[in-house]
């Protein structure tokens, strides 16, 4: 089976990145472009987005993990991971996935290090015991007008994400602009791929996972956040044995594209070992 798309630029210490639901590589080209002398920066098409194909039969959390797993493991040796939204949800399953090689359980390929998430939770639907996640009926609702009219969807769902943001008119320009940056012979996401990843979203819970995920983490939330709210990303932080939480103020649910230079340099910060003191 052929690895996700993906494209590599600048050089220094590897950072995976992996895009939210409906959209591909393209989201992160400015960020991209603002790391690349720090770091080798590898953005992927997540299954069934962008150039990466859709295999129904590995659309599970877990598998598409393992995929993105796969690909980073041909590139690189060691690397960090930043995952948005979905792409986060994916971030904390491979994460899992690796503790689980490490403990001898199978496995065994590219060196998990560190761990951003952006717009992150474990737990996308409201429950009894979880009350910082959306109604279930609500991503039925969009699974419904998903298969009704995908761009009308899509682009509400796009407004949404910038909707009380500090340049919230420019970040929606660009994250319609990757929408629909398909080149020749990808004309979009595999509309399987998003009703099925809607499905994930609204029945996965990673609770059960996170106290084993000892890595370095960084959790980024947006503080007009509508779609994850901050407190979901804050609990997430709180959950995971290493982790560290910062609300960007005046963002939204993609502060990558509202507040890049601060993300840029909380990203250095965390990712970027500091030279030792002189004595």
């Amino acid at each position: 089976m052929s690895p996700l798309y993906a494209e590599i630029r600048g050089s220094g210490p590897t950072l995976v990145l992996l895009h939210g639901w409906g959209l591909n590589l393209r989201v992160w080209d400015r960020l991209a472009a603002a790391l690349r002398e720090r770091f080798r920066v590898i953005a992927l098409d997540l299954p069934g987005h962008g150039r990466s194909d859709w295999h129904p039969e590995r659309s599970s959390l877990e598998e598409q993990a393992a995929q993105v797993e796969q690909t980073v493991s041909g590139i690189s040796q060691r690397y960090s991971l930043l995952g948005w939204s979905l792409g986060a949800q994916i971030a904390l399953r491979l994460a899992a996935r690796e503790r689980s090689a490490a403990a001898g359980d199978g496995g065994g390929g590219a060196a998990l290090e560190r761990l951003v998430l952006i717009a992150a939770t474990p737990r996308f639907s409201a429950g009894p015991d979880w009350p910082y996640g959306n109604p279930p009926e609500r991503l039925d609702e969009q699974a419904a007008a998903l298969r009704r009219n995908y761009r009308q969807m899509v682009g509400d769902f796009l407004e949404l994400q910038v909707r009380g943001s500090a340049a919230g008119a420019a970040a929606l320009a660009e994250l319609r602009a990757a929408l629909f940056a398909h080149p020749k012979g990808a004309p979009g996401p595999s509309l399987a791929a998003l009703a099925r990843d809607l499905e994930l979203l609204r029945d996965t819970d990673l609770r059960p996972l996170l106290a084993g995920i000892t890595l370095p983490t960084l959790v980024i939330a947006g503080q007009y956040d509508r779609v994850t709210l901050p407190a979901a990303s804050q609990a997430l932080a709180q959950a995971l044995p290493s982790a560290r939480y910062v609300e960007i103020r005046r963002a939204a649910h993609a502060p990558f594209l509202s507040h890049l230079p601060e993300l840029g340099e909380l990203l250095s910060d965390f990712l970027l070992p500091r030279p030792a003191s002189a004595p």
